[in-house]
């Protein structure tokens, strides 16, 4: 096994950009990607939930995944991160991705659930340590849908030192705790993570039950107060992570909750807005109205002065003399 992955900074999500033909836009992933690494990334998740795996072919994700690889490649030796790539759905393919993304420079994968079906927990397990045994590089398992992993199955999963880690997009608490308890008994190693929308909203309650990793789909679209909102967490200052939760994210969460997908299209709706010509969502996911359009906006505008007045203040309480 190689040496064990570093996820220390906020953890990127880029969307997937399609071209006019339709195609995945390679050159504006490869600016995409390269933008957010030089606003600090401390990972790359590629073709996963907000890159729309769900709307992917095999040989896209696997574009995807050299696309982002390439970006960080081409940083200094110290500024590398690691590169999650999505993999998943029916057990055929995510064989087939597992094996292509060997090649890409990926440095991990992310296992989505299997497609449609739903198996007994020893199914599920085997499905799993099938995907493992293709892939030749490490896993994180996602737990959520149809692949919900009991305690046991993780005790099972864990043993193999290729899985690596547990991220949650299934929303039960207790249930988490319980996983986590199992899963560091065996392996105190393992990396844990919140992957439910929007994370920032619930990171709180998961930090407290040893899950300090999170998905960031915002810092997609807005570094800046996505940035700001992981400082704060990351310091406890409580004041202003609960400030930017009531003026930022909790206003995109109300938006984002009016229609079914839209905490993938307000990302690249976001995007479209500052000028990345990102492309519309695949169906059946859709892209916001005029209306909508404009209220992420004012949401996102809000957002920028934030994160700005916190930084002037940080720069200013820096300056200030002692006493």
């Amino acid at each position: 096994m190689p040496a064990p992955l570093t996820f220390d900074g906020v953890l990127f999500f880029p969307v997937t950009p399609f071209g006019d033909g339709g195609d995945v836009d390679e050159g504006v992933l490869r600016d995409h990607v390269a933008a957010r690494l030089d606003d600090g990334a401390g990972a790359v998740f590629a073709g996963c939930g907000t890159g729309e795996f769900h709307a992917l072919s095999i040989a896209e994700r696997a574009v995807v995944a050299r696309v982002a690889a390439q970006a960080v490649a081409g940083r200094p030796a110290d500024d590398r991160v690691p590169v999650v790539a999505g993999v998943g759905g029916a057990l055929g393919d995510a064989i087939e991705s597992a094996r292509r993304m060997r090649d890409t420079g990926a440095d991990a994968l992310l296992l989505l659930p299997p497609y449609l079906v739903s198996g007994p927990q020893h199914g599920l397990a085997r499905w799993v340590e099938t995907i493992v045994e293709a892939a030749d590089l490490p896993v994180v398992l996602y737990h959520r849908a149809n692949a919900l992993y009991r305690a046991a199955t993780v005790e099972r999963l864990v043993a193999d030192p290729r899985v690596i880690g547990v991220k949650d997009g299934h929303g039960d608490i207790a249930m988490m705790q319980e996983l986590v308890a199992a899963a560091t008994a065996i392996r105190p190693d393992l990396l844990f993570f919140n992957g439910l929308l929007t994370a920032e909203v619930s990171q709180a309650a998961y930090r407290g039950i040893g899950v300090p990793l999170y998905s960031s789909a915002a810092f997609a679209m807005a570094p800046g107060i996505a940035t700001a909102f992981y400082e704060a967490y990351r310091a406890g200052d409580e004041p202003t992570r609960l400030r930017i939760l009531r003026e930022f994210y909790l206003p995109l969460v109300r938006l984002r909750d009016e229609t079914p997908g839209f905490a993938v299209s307000l990302v690249k709706a976001g995007l479209r807005l500052q000028g990345v010509p990102v492309g519309s969502v695949r169906p059946p996911l859709a892209d916001p109205t005029d209306e909508q359009l404009a209220r992420l906006g004012t949401i996102l505008e809000a957002g920028e002065r934030l994160a700005q007045e916190l930084a002037d203040t940080r720069s200013a309480t820096a300056a200030a003399p002692r006493a």
